[in-house]
């Protein structure tokens, strides 16, 4: 059958009585949520009824952390509140068996104190960043079990100083993690397109996952499958509707319908208003049908 394909849900007022309308609504094969404000650091106590009913239910779900998180960060305060914040998230989505938590990579902003850009003190800024993700991240991953869901880094658009968002950065990403097995990647499409990646050149997806099968072989547990509203190597996190961005519905057919992903979940984060419209596109590409 190929990847399940969907859609990242509202579920405000209730992760599965609204969580899982929403999912029905728009054909969706598995979803993804946020379990606490996507744009703050108090995690949420969450509603057990709710939980207990969202486990039951056996709909394939993925939580994405909230956007402060920045686990590389310079300054201690946050990356004492994003590290707990992880945990909060993970023990959450225990609850209610998701697969996996997806955090964005970080940056290795406020290392350089002094205010300089120079290529020594990015390189430095950056191997504290990740020494540092590795001494935070690793006590959470050896605590989770087989059953509990994994950790998924989120590689950026390239934007600042980012620690991850090209193909070759990946591995060293994973190195800090010591290759924790709990550990894996979720791949964003538009962020793939904003760091550089031509996702439209002729034989870019076929080499971009060749790339990939001999950096990270076997991690990549999830794809955020979205447009992009601003060109390639514009740095610019943007989503669009599928084939209605830059990127078009070619490079998604692609992807979808590689072996290497046969089994990974797609999901798309784009505009509510385009979800089922996306949804219905990417199993089209899928099942190689045609777009209406």
């Amino acid at each position: 059958m190929g990847p399940p394909i969907g859609s990242h849900v509202d579920a405000a007022g209730g992760l599965a009585t609204r969580g899982l309308a929403h999912a029905a609504a728009i054909g969706a094969e598995v979803i993804q949520v946020f379990a606490s404000n996507p744009r703050g650091w108090a995690s949420s106590p969450g509603d057990r009824a709710e939980d207990e009913a969202l486990a039951q239910a056996g709909q394939p779900v993925f939580v994405h952390a909230p956007y402060l998180v920045n686990l590389g960060s310079g300054d201690a305060g946050t990356a004492a509140r994003s590290a707990e914040a992880v945990r909060n998230e993970l023990d959450r989505a225990a609850r209610f068996g998701a697969r996996g938590v997806v955090v964005h990579a970080g940056s290795a902003s406020r290392w350089d104190r002094d205010g300089s850009r120079d290529r020594a003190h990015y390189d430095s800024a950056r191997d504290s960043a990740l020494r540092q993700v590795g001494e935070l991240l690793l006590p959470v991953l050896d605590k989770l079990g087989d059953d509990d869901p994994g950790l998924l880094i989120e590689p950026m658009a390239g934007q600042g100083q980012s620690l991850c968002s090209q193909v070759d950065e990946l591995a060293p990403y994973l190195e800090a993690l010591e290759w924790h097995p709990r550990a894996g990647i979720c791949l964003d499409t538009c962020h793939l397109f904003a760091a550089g990646c031509d996702l439209t050149a002729p034989g870019a997806v076929p080499g971009l996952l060749a790339a990939l099968d001999r950096a990270v072989p076997g991690r990549v547990r999830l794809v955020h499958a979205n447009d992009s509203a601003y060109p390639c190597g514009s740095r610019r996190d943007r989503h669009a509707a599928i084939g209605a961005g830059l990127i078009g519905l070619g490079p998604f057919g692609e992807l979808i319908r590689h072996p290497l992903l046969a089994d990974v979940p797609f999901v798309a984060e784009t505009p509510k208003a385009s979800q089922e419209g996306d949804v219905a596109a990417l199993r089209r590409l899928r099942d190689c049908r045609l777009p209406a």
